[in-house]
């Protein structure tokens, strides 16, 4: 990591940036929410959901990916982009099958917790209801996909930890997620300790006999917005 700072505004504030990191990480630094679905701390950013697209000197770019530079204007927390990202997470939910009052991760599910952040109170565009198969051939841990957003976080973190459990096949709306595994997970080498297994953010990944061990109303989003704990550093500050 470079000691250079440079200097960029978000909405209006002008904060300075170590020189390497990207505008997500920038602002994360300053105390400033940048809503994100894909990313998580650790991985490789995969740029896939685009929930955390900003305008950048007055163009959408991801901005788990772009890096800082001196002078940049992003644009972050406006009615153009929350109802963009709107969008994407209404499509989201119409593109899955996701019932969450049924779901094992009502309240600790980061694309339920983002659509409350965002205001979308219902789906407006048809659904698609697409067949999609479970596994839960693995002793351990289950895939759901009925429940998958296809952020790749659980391929991403596989790969980090060497194992390659997890990966895309098929394109446009048959795309979704695989293992390498002919007859399911329980021909992989995935344990429940792995990072790959809890990288999910939503309840299509889960690891068995763990789902009430935290009760629903004190799960991570059933009293504080999803970015809470990102906001609260500014207000420290």
């Amino acid at each position: 990591m470079s000691d250079k700072t440079v200097n960029i505004i978000i909405d209006g504030v002008e904060i300075q940036a170590e020189e390497g990191r990207t505008v997500l990480q920038a602002a994360e630094d300053a105390g400033i929410y940048i809503p994100r679905l894909c990313f998580l701390q650790g991985l490789a950013p995969g740029g896939h959901c685009r929930v955390c697209t900003v305008k950048i000197n007055g163009r959408p770019a991801s901005s788990c990916t772009y890096p800082v530079s001196e002078g940049l204007v992003i644009e972050n927390n406006t009615e153009e982009m929350t109802t963009l990202r709107r969008n994407v997470v209404e499509m989201l939910f119409a593109e899955g099958n996701h019932i969450c009052p049924s779901c094992e991760a009502s309240g600790d599910c980061e694309l339920q917790a983002m659509a409350y952040r965002l205001g979308m109170l219902a789906v407006t565009v048809p659904f698609l209801w697409q067949p999609r198969e479970m596994d839960a051939t693995h002793p351990d841990v289950f895939v759901d996909r009925d429940r998958c957003i296809l952020c790749g976080r659980c391929a991403r973190a596989s790969i980090a930890e060497g194992k390659r459990v997890f990966g895309f096949e098929g394109r446009g709306a048959h795309k979704r997620i695989a293992v390498d595994g002919a007859h399911g997970l329980k021909e992989t080498d995935l344990e429940a300790v792995d990072k790959a297994a809890e990288a999910c953010p939503t309840g299509c990944l889960r690891v068995k006999r763990t789902a009430w061990k935290v009760p629903v109303g004190q799960r991570r989003f059933d009293n504080t917005p999803i970015g809470s704990d990102i906001e609260q550093k500014q207000s420290a500050g």
